[in-house]
């Protein structure tokens, strides 16, 4: 099985006036920009209750805490939300207005919550439907550690954000695109 796609920024735009044409399209912008902005997988997003989100105060958190139950290797971690995240998780769940915060983060349009494969698929669908060859339910999670691989955050500081527990398996996410490459070569002199 080949690696998923590291989505370019034409192809994010591409995938966002996709879903902005179709419905629950503010559920799904979330969905894909939860992927795409903190590289959590398919399976720890379907896993989300309000809660974990949320603040005593309504406001979505800054941080976000996996338990051994919801990530793949069975490691709870800490994903770290950034502002523009934490902004799009505030107007989702301000249309939303759930008063039970136990209940899942996303939902189907059954309102069930969305399984591991559900999502998985979710993510199949919607990069097929918007005419993104390659990329899968990883590709968010892939195009979030090479945006912040060249932004030039050092490896291990990665790792741990992707709660991987060693070095190899990081470095396999990361994507040398010619912008890299070509930036790379000028701080040579």
């Amino acid at each position: 099985m080949s690696q998923a796609k590291s989505l370019t920024q034409c192809e994010i735009t591409k995938v966002l006036e996709h879903i902005a044409a179709r419905n629950f399209a503010l559920r799904n912008r979330t969905m894909f920009l939860t992927s795409l902005y903190s590289g959590m997988r398919a399976k720890e997003i379907s896993c989300l209750r309000i809660a974990d989100v949320l603040n005593e105060d309504g406001t979505v958190r800054s941080e976000v805490r996996l338990t051994a139950e919801m990530t793949k290797g069975r490691h709870p971690r800490t994903v770290y939300l950034n502002v523009k995240l934490q902004t799009e998780l505030q107007r989702y769940l301000d249309m939303r207005r759930v008063d039970d915060k136990t209940q899942p983060l996303f939902i189907t349009a059954g309102r069930k919550a969305f399984s591991a494969a559900g999502m998985v698929q979710f993510f199949y669908w919607l990069y097929k439907d918007a005419g993104i060859n390659g990329a899968s339910s990883h590709s968010g999670r892939r195009t979030y550690a090479t945006v912040i691989a060249a932004k030039g955050t050092s490896l291990r500081v990665l790792m741990r954000l992707m709660g991987h527990k060693n070095l190899a398996t990081t470095a396999v996410y990361v994507d040398a695109s010619d912008d890299m490459m070509r930036n790379a070569v000028e701080l040579i002199g």
